[in-house]
């Protein structure tokens, strides 16, 4: 099994015909992603790495059955997309985009909720079910079957822990990136539930990072869960008030700091491990490999 994608879940890419739209759909391809589709407004009737693109998102929903989006769209034009991909019907809607203006986030996340949508994002790598699906940007090689559930806030760290599981031994059921920026879709709290319901995943990986209060969040629903949890929280070292890569990363009137995160975490029962290396090393010790 997996969560929220599978082998099963048709795609269509929003922005197919630009540059990262295209590089990114033929990754996906080769990753096994099932894309029926591509959105480029006035490129209708063109082909992309042999998937067939459309004006509209209705018109490929019309055309194909669509069960999630993908947008490589310039941020000035990102809101408008997902509430086409929203009005389309499209239940489960991936934003890659970063830079999105703070007002068009929150826009997009209240009417995703209004309409029932699962959003992803903004400024995510994406969705990975390991060999079974990937929408996104990461790369194929780190993502291979295996029994961990990661959650994350940071792309290229969750490339480097993914990498070091494979290393180990230890392959992923899914991985959700929820993106860095200050208004994201899902949440912690959204997606470790899901990893709770799931009978393919043993154990989950939750890679956070400074700023906001989601991890805090997180360690209240750690304290119910029967399935370990292993903890990583970037920005160490950050200074207060200084935002550091993701709009999200900035410590403001003494919250979201490291310490008050991993001590959150800790008090809940999760592994926290002070560098990425330590993951897989966690895992094996609460599962019982150790």
């Amino acid at each position: 099994m997996a969560i929220l994608v599978d082998e099963n879940t048709h795609v269509i890419v929003q922005g197919i015909t630009g540059n990262q739209g295209r590089f990114h759909t033929r990754q996906m391809l080769a990753y096994g992603t099932k894309i029926v589709g591509g959105v480029s407004p006035g490129k209708g009737g063109q082909t992309v790495e042999g998937v067939p693109v459309y004006d509209t998102v209705r018109a490929a929903c019309e055309a194909n059955r669509v069960d999630a989006s993908v947008l490589f769209i310039p941020a000035p034009f990102c809101k408008d997309a997902a509430f086409e991909a929203m009005e389309a019907g499209i239940k489960l809607v991936v934003i890659i985009t970063e830079g999105i203006p703070v007002h068009d986030e929150l826009e997009i996340q209240n009417y995703a909720r209004k309409k029932g949508v699962k959003v992803i994002g903004p400024n995510t790598f994406g969705i990975v079910s390991s060999g079974k699906c990937k929408i996104g940007i990461p790369p194929n090689q780190f993502f291979k079957p295996g029994e961990i559930g990661i959650v994350a806030r940071s792309g290229t760290l969750t490339y480097e822990i993914a990498g070091n599981l494979i290393a180990h031994g230890m392959g992923q059921s899914t991985v959700v990136g929820l993106g860095g920026d200050r208004v994201p879709g899902m949440t912690f709290t959204d997606v470790l539930p899901l990893f709770e319901a799931d009978p393919e995943t043993k154990a989950v990986v939750l890679v956070g990072e400074i700023g906001g209060d989601a991890e805090e969040a997180a360690a209240e629903y750690i304290k119910t869960m029967s399935k370990p949890v292993v903890a990583y929280i970037a920005g160490k070292s950050a200074p207060p008030g200084k935002r550091m890569g993701h709009a999200g990363a900035i410590i403001e009137r003494g919250k979201g700091t490291y310490e008050g995160k991993v001590k959150a975490l800790k008090e809940a029962g999760a592994y926290v491990a002070a560098l990425p290396f330590e993951v897989p090393r966690l895992l094996k010790q609460a599962l019982g490999q150790a």
